[in-house]
């Protein structure tokens, strides 16, 4: 495809009358800032009609020239061949030209060419494309060529193609791939039956030539403006002569569309043609030679390059061979040296190996080959215990002792659990002959020694071998072991009598050699036979100490190491099956020596409740004179013979009785103590016996229930700055401040009360003063109306709510606190207990370094105590994000009230944020990086626990051990705070933000 552009020059006025080469020169200048196509306009022809005559006879060697066409236009030409003739004895020149910036050729008079200067010369714009891969079928006629250049024509006119250079002949030609959009256009014509893909080998031609070329694939898109078949401007191919245009086509026709050629739409391709034959036979030859002539220089340049690169491979090799021949130098410099210091190398090359033998000997101490092991199979084997044969005996015995046990336990009607009592007392008298049999069975067991001797064996096995695996039980891996063991014994005794035998060789041979050299001793040797085999000699005892120390015992292969731990695992199975087994013996010899113990004690007699029944009775006795000294008091109080003198005896009196009635109080539960541990372990029928004795109601609550205590009988205050929803009265038993809550319940909220408040007790009774939580005294009834109370010790000024407002913690302090709250909160969470109702006035800082969580109100669930509006620390609520929507209170719900309240404690007086959930914006306080970390976990969704907050960075140097609080130390339990109450005199206005503070 040819690429063209016609210009001409908005100065051409005033080129009319200079001179010719001026003029070129003034065109060239124009042209050359458009960047545009090299064309003499016809003006410039107008100026210089004898263009001839300026430059003479021109000179064809040049490439260049100009030709001044009828049409009065100037195109750039290149000469390619002078043609000459001879008409009437006169001798007639002619030049075929190639039009460089158009393409097509065609045979001009001499005179009509002009030389261009060589400053005004410039590479040709036109370039000769064709389409990559077709050719014009051999049949094709004329009219058909003409019609399929239309057809190109009409794909390529005005429109942008994008070309895709494949190769490049030698004559310049660009084999190329042409598109428009996504439309072939080679394709379209041999659709058309204008073309046909190419099938002669001159591809592999065209493929050569390109790599020979070294052309790469590239795009490139043009925009053809005029049709394929014009060749310069419209005017200027319609005025050419008719002869020169015939002349054109023919030359054009034979040069371009012949063999593997395709449409060259850049040359003009016209029907006739008037050039003789013969003149264009002329110019073939001359083109085959110029190719040859190429080719040969092609080949030319490739042996020159070849003999390069052989030239710089010799000289390579050269310095190879001078390297290897300084290195074989050296070498033989080094086997010169080596072979001067042989002897005496060797030597001390077999004196080190000797010496490191030696070691190796020393070190497996010959026999003691996995000896551990061998000896760990021997001791689980042979030493293994046996079952006692009473165990089996006593465990059915004793099974069938707990099943009548429990029984009893479950039944309900007194006048036939006699039956039930007789077959169980008979069960225990074949009990007791089975517990005293084992009993004298087991003391002759070594129990303590073999579990002893187990433990340190299955220690030191795990310092070798390391942790052991689950065994698969083999029976034969022990066999398995001592059969791999004795091959390797075999092989390692063989191995060492081979160096022992080699060895003693060589001690004979120096024996000998000594005798040799010996100038005193008489006797002669022959020399020849002694020293003649050494070098045999030596090489026999070097490669027995190699083997040797190859032999390495305790570097098994894979197979090897599969046996030797089959057998560990196998050792480390016994070893637990029978700790398993001493542990089960131990026990049960344990459990038999208590119940022979407890049998001597209560066998064929019955455990009575006199010493109970008589501390009830003298408690009653107590109870009654105490409550007539009250009466007494109130009356003189009253009476117009007040004394204060005789007041103060009456209030002494009192007092005493008060004492004694709490000292028996105290012996009547440890009375409920013992007997609930004989029902719980050996007589489950006393609390159906002795109903009048409460021990299932003591039972059940943990302990805490007594009725022997009322709220009449203690010296109580009302304290209703700190409540008013329920009563609450402060007292003093034995000298510590406690405070007793009062729930209000009938029959069916009584047990649930009970039941609540037993398992808060059993979690404080885990781990007691380090458990974090408020200890419950008592529970008592009132008899004048239908309250339980619940005894607490009293701390007043101790909450977090009281502290912030007069003495805010400091962080250290706070940090202390809420170790503990958590420590609380693990042990709540740990017996499945959820608090629900932690806020500033339920967190107890005792001494302001040991954080107490306070008990909740007991009358309430879960989700009741956590919708309470006590659940607000300052603007902050501590409702979880879940319980607003409606989700049931959780441990998670805890551990974020928990956050709150640290956040709370450490952002003191600071402005902070609330979010749309509800959370506080942690991020804009200022505060202690590694506490602002554990509130960011503690207020996503997924929180940590207690448990993980007690291992938080924050708390690692927090010291925080349990406090036991004297007398009178401040704590106010509070499970529900009243806002706006005004307390006595000189007392602080309690709220949900501060809290309560009572003066002490």
């Amino acid at each position: 495809v040819c690429l063209f552009v016609f210009f001409r020059l908005p100065e051409v006025e005033d080129v009319v009358g200079c001179h010719v080469e001026d003029a070129v020169t003034f065109w060239a200048q124009n042209v050359s800032r458009c960047n545009d196509l090299l064309k003499l306009s016809c003006a410039l022809a107008e100026a210089c009609p004898q263009a001839n005559a300026v430059f003479g006879k021109p000179d064809f060697s040049k490439i260049y020239g100009g030709c001044f066409s009828e049409d009065g236009c100037w195109y750039r030409c290149m000469v390619q061949q002078v043609i000459s003739s001879e008409k009437a004895g006169t001798i007639f020149f002619k030049c075929q030209v190639l039009y460089i910036d158009y393409g097509n050729s065609e045979v001009l008079n001499r005179s009509d060419i002009v030389e261009i200067p060589p400053n005004l010369q410039c590479p040709s714009v036109a370039k000769k494309y064709r389409l990559w891969g077709l050719q014009i079928p051999t049949d094709q006629n004329l009219n058909m060529f003409d019609e399929g250049k239309k057809f190109l024509s009409s794909l390529v006119f005005e429109k942008e193609i994008k070309i895709r250079h494949k190769g490049r002949h030698e004559d310049g030609t660009i084999i190329a791939q042409a598109e428009y959009e996504k439309i072939d256009i080679g394709k379209e014509v041999v659709k058309a039956g204008f073309a046909e893909k190419c099938t002669s080998p001159g591809n592999a031609k065209d493929a050569e030539e390109r790599k020979a070329d070294g052309m790469q694939n590239q795009h490139r898109k043009i925009k053809v403006s005029v049709p394929l078949g014009v060749n310069r401007s419209a005017h200027a191919l319609y005025s050419i002569p008719r002869r020169r245009c015939d002349q054109v086509a023919a030359s054009t026709r034979t040069q371009n569309f012949t063999g593997n050629s395709a449409f060259a739409p850049q040359e003009k391709m016209l029907a006739s043609t008037s050039v003789p034959d013969t003149r264009v036979a002329q110019i073939r030859p001359n083109q085959k030679l110029s190719e040859d002539n190429e080719v040969l220089r092609r080949e030319n340049i490739n042996l020159l390059q070849t003999q390069k690169e052989l030239e710089l491979k010799v000289q390579q090799l050269k310095r190879e061979l001078q390297s290897e021949k300084e290195a074989s130098r050296k070498t033989a410099r080094n086997f010169e040296e080596t072979l001067r210091n042989y002897v005496g190398t060797k030597m001390r090359n077999l004196a080190a190996k000797v010496k490191a033998l030696k070691e190796v000997r020393y070190t497996n101490k010959n026999s003691r080959f996995r000896e551990q092991l061998s000896e760990s199979i021997k001791v689980v084997t042979e030493g293994c215990l046996t079952v006692p044969c009473s165990l089996e005996k006593l465990q059915k015995i004793w099974t069938e002792y707990d099943l009548a046990q429990e029984r009893i336990r479950l039944y309900r009607n007194v006048d036939e659990i006699d039956a039930l009592i007789a077959k169980r007392d008979e069960v225990q008298q074949n009990l007791h002959s089975a517990v005293e049999e084992l009993i004298l069975e087991v003391d002759q067991l070594p129990l303590s020694e073999r579990s002893r001797t187990l433990q340190e064996l299955s220690a030191s096995l795990e310092m070798v071998y390391g942790q052991g695996s689950e065994a698969d039980d083999s029976e034969d891996a022990f066999q398995q072991f001592f059969k791999w063991k004795s091959v390797k014994m075999k092989k390692l005794i063989c191995v060492r009598g081979d160096t022992d035998t080699a060895l003693q060789i060589l001690a004979d041979w120096f024996s000998g050699t000594l005798k040799c050299f010996d100038l005193m001793s008489e006797t002669s040797s022959d020399l020849e036979e002694v020293v003649g085999n050494a070098d045999e000699i030596l090489k026999k005892v070097e490669l027995a100490i190699c083997e040797e120390l190859d032999t390495d015992l305790n570097e098994p292969d894979e197979a090897e190491k599969g046996i030797i731990m089959s057998a560990y695992n196998k050792v480390i199975h016994n070893v637990c099956q029978e700790q398993s087994m001493i542990t089960v013996i131990q026990n049960r010899y344990l459990a038999s020596v208590e119940f022979k113990k407890w049998a001597e004690e209560w066998l064929n007699r019955r455990p009575d409740i006199n010493n109970l029944l008589s501390i009830k009775k003298t408690v009653k006795s107590l109870k009654a004179q105490l409550r007539w000294k009250l009466v007494e008091k109130n009356n003189f109080e009253e009476s117009d013979d007040y004394s204060e003198f005789e007041m103060m005896g009456i209030k002494e009196e009192i007092a005493h009785l008060r004492n004694r009635v709490l000292q028996e109080i105290s012996k009547e539960q440890e009375e409920y103590e013992k007997l609930t541990y004989l029902v719980q372990k050996w007589f489950p029928e006393l609390p159906l016996l002795y109903p009048e004795a409460g021990i299932l109601n003591y039972m059940n609550s943990g302990g805490l229930l007594t009725r022997s205590l009322e709220r009449d009988l203690l010296d109580a205050e009302p304290m209703k700055e700190l409540s008013t929803k329920r009563p609450l009265v402060c007292s003093e038993i034995q000298g510590q401040k406690v405070l007793l809550k009062g729930y209000s319940v009938d029959v069916s909220s009584e047990a649930k009360v009970i039941e609540r408040v037993a398992k808060y007790h059993r979690a404080w009774d885990q781990q007691k003063e380090k458990s974090g939580l408020l200890q419950l005294l008592f529970l008592l009834f009132c008899k004048s109306d239908p309250l339980v109370y619940l005894m607490v010790p009293y701390y007043p000024g101790a909450s977090l709510g009281a502290l912030q407002a007069v003495t805010p913690l400091t962080l250290e302090e706070s940090l202390k606190v809420m170790k503990g709250v958590a420590q609380g909160l693990q042990t709540l969470h740990g017996a499945n207990l959820v608090h629900g109702s932690l806020h500033g006035n339920n967190v107890f800082a005792v001494n302001r370094k040991q954080g107490i969580v306070g008990d909740f109100d007991f009358t309430k669930s879960e989700e009741q105590r956590a919708a309470a509006n006590t659940m607000v620390v300052s603007t902050l609520s501590l409702v979880s994000p879940e319980l607003k929507m409606g989700q049931p209170a959780s441990p998670a719900s805890d551990m974020y009230a928990y956050g709150c309240l640290l956040f709370w404690l450490c952002v003191q007086n600071q402005e902070f944020g609330i979010k749309e959930d509800g959370t506080p914006e942690v991020d804009a306080v200022v505060m202690d990086d590694k506490v602002k970390s554990l509130l960011l976990n503690l207020f996503c969704c997924n929180r940590l626990t207690a448990e993980q907050v007690l291992r938080d960075d924050c708390f690692l140097t927090v010291d925080a051990p349990p406090v036991s609080p004297p007398p009178g130390e401040a704590h106010e339990p509070r499970e529900e705070c009243d806002s706006e109450k005004t307390g006595e005199k000189k007392k602080k206005p309690l709220t949900e933000e501060n809290g309560a503070n009572p003066t002490q």
